[in-house]
């Protein structure tokens, strides 16, 4: 599986930059420091670091995304089923439920997210 764990802080700033890029890097800075309260340093040395992991591209002073949230969002999700439920789907499913009333439409959302699923894998 590939390393797409996200700090909190690189979590906020990639949330920034899926909904903006590409985006001019002062331009970026100056969001960061509009709406997480960051100096410049901060948010250069969080792009700096992700472009080292391959995360992010700052090319020419225009910072783009090199991975998709739902990449990072998927990983997340296996992780936490991995670690707190010993990778089992139904069980992470079944703590998730326990004491929850599903409406009608969201019992057949899962319904036909589950019936993809096994389409795919047929």
């Amino acid at each position: 599986m590939e390393d797409f764990k996200l700090f909190d802080a690189e979590y906020k700033l990639m949330e920034l930059l899926w909904e903006r890029q590409p985006v001019n890097s002062t331009a970026l800075s100056r969001l960061c420091q509009e709406k997480l309260g960051w100096k410049k340093s901060t948010t250069f040395n969080l792009v700096r670091k992700l472009g080292e992991r391959g995360i992010l591209k700052n090319e020419n002073a225009t910072v783009t995304a090199l991975i998709q949230r739902e990449q990072v969002l998927r990983r997340e999700s296996e992780a936490a089923v991995a670690k707190s439920f010993g990778g089992s789907l139904p069980n992470f499913v079944a703590a998730f439920l326990s004491g929850k009333k599903l409406s009608h439409q969201e019992a057949e959302e899962l319904r036909r997210l589950i019936d993809e699923s096994e389409a795919r894998h047929d």
